[in-house]
């Protein structure tokens, strides 16, 4: 007997892996600025539209399917794609890229070594660290994310997420955010202290400025090596074109990621060419990757960045958050709107609520996350490309969904 064909849906959930009991599911067929189509599931049924309220995690910075992206990656793909790394040829949309990405800089972050992941570019940033110090201690923050290899999920202060993937690095200690006291853990054994100045999953929490400059002193002093981690904030997320410019703290290195590729993957540690030239010696090839700074993906960056610097999007950002907790702020179900730019926490200081919510919104017509250390919470961070019509378009879908709580 002939086996009948299965469906799309069928093949999803038969061959690709899930790392949740409950995936989405959606049937994604195209996606255009801030929205999001899906095929019907039934005969007779309309495609669905979804306002994209996460950006793929704070990726689609720029928004989906930028006309300007696009030919940018069709252009480059019709010259060549991969070549080889390393640094070893030069590759013009590596270059400049990386020159357009280091004059939004400070003159201490001149260098970038291109990777494939947020999580790469956290490994590359420790292990450059224990290289140039010669020290192997790592410090993180409490309630922190740096990626899930292992690493950097060494550096999580989470045990759940630790505890079936042991052993992991040893000589990881844990300072507690934004808590002045902590930095005492920071010693002459420690290579490097990596921090993000907005921690994501944590729930939107911010630095002060106070406890960011107390970081990069302490760190100066025991000459331990201070890393931004800016895969989440970075590229405008928090109204600024990088977190750490309002804090006029400047790290040893950065690590980039997420919309660092307008869509496309990729991740890079940015830091000084004095401590970008250890990798070539005591080893060679100090950390070397196939396909970190693909051509095409740096191509889509450099159309992306070139956009960020042109269009006003990160200059309206705070105004458009503004919209958000003005829109949301007096609803009975919203306890507290922490914000950093358009990465918003919605807290409802219930986890059953805050979890409801999510299916509640993509019943309404919106695609929303949770955080990680932080259930009690909903996230909002759509494209910077959001217009102002279509900032009340969401906070008019959020409100349905809470009222049916």
């Amino acid at each position: 007997m002939k086996e009948r064909p299965y469906t799309l849906r069928e093949l999803f959930f038969r061959h690709i892996a899930q790392t949740s009991s409950s995936p989405l599911g959606l049937n994604i067929c195209r996606a255009e600025g801030v929205f999001l189509y899906s095929l019907p599931e039934k005969e007779g049924e309309s495609q669905k539209r979804y306002l994209d309220l996460i950006s793929g995690v704070s990726v689609s910075n720029v928004g989906h399917c930028r006309k300007e992206v696009v030919d940018a990656i069709r252009e480059q793909a019709e010259k060549y794609s991969h070549l080889m790394v390393y640094g070893e040829m030069i590759q013009s949309p590596q270059v400049m890229h990386a020159r357009l990405l280091t004059s939004l800089l400070p003159e201490s972050l001149q260098s970038v070594y291109y990777v494939n992941s947020g999580s790469e570019a956290n490994e590359a940033a420790l292990k450059l660290a224990k290289r140039v110090t010669g020290r192997r201690e790592i410090v993180s923050c409490r309630n922190a994310y740096h990626g899930s290899t292992q690493g950097v999920l060494s550096l999580m202060s989470d045990e759940n997420f630790k505890m079936s993937f042991r052993p992991l690095l040893p000589m990881v200690r844990h300072i507690v955010f934004n808590d002045i006291s902590s930095l005492e853990a920071i010693t002459r054994h420690t290579a490097a202290v990596i921090v993000e100045p907005v921690q994501g999953e944590g729930g939107v929490q911010i630095a002060t400025q106070e406890f960011m400059d107390a970081l990069r002193k302490r760190c100066t002093e025991c000459g331990a090596l201070l890393i931004f981690d800016e895969i989440q904030t970075g590229f405008g997320r928090c109204g600024k074109m990088f977190a750490f410019e309002r804090y006029g703290v400047v790290p040893d290195i950065l690590t980039l990621a997420k919309a660092l590729g307008g869509g496309m993957p990729l991740g890079a540690l940015v830091s000084s060419k004095e401590l970008m030239s250890a990798w070539q010696d005591n080893p060679p090839l100090g950390h070397i990757t196939t396909f970190g700074g693909h051509p095409v993906c740096c191509a889509a960056a450099l159309a992306s960045l070139r956009l960020l610097v042109n269009k006003p999007w990160i200059s309206d950002v705070e105004k458009k958050a503004d919209m958000f907790v003005k829109g949301l702020e007096k609803h009975p179900q919203v306890k507290e709107i922490r914000t950093a730019g358009l990465l918003i926490a919605v807290d409802l200081k219930d986890e059953a609520k805050a979890k409801k919510i999510l299916y509640l919104l993509l019943e309404e017509g919106a695609i929303t996350d949770w955080f990680m250390f932080q259930p009690t919470s909903f996230r909002i961070a759509p494209p910077l490309s959001i217009t102002e019509e279509e900032v009340e378009l969401a906070v008019g879908i959020i409100i349905k969904a809470l009222n049916r709580l």
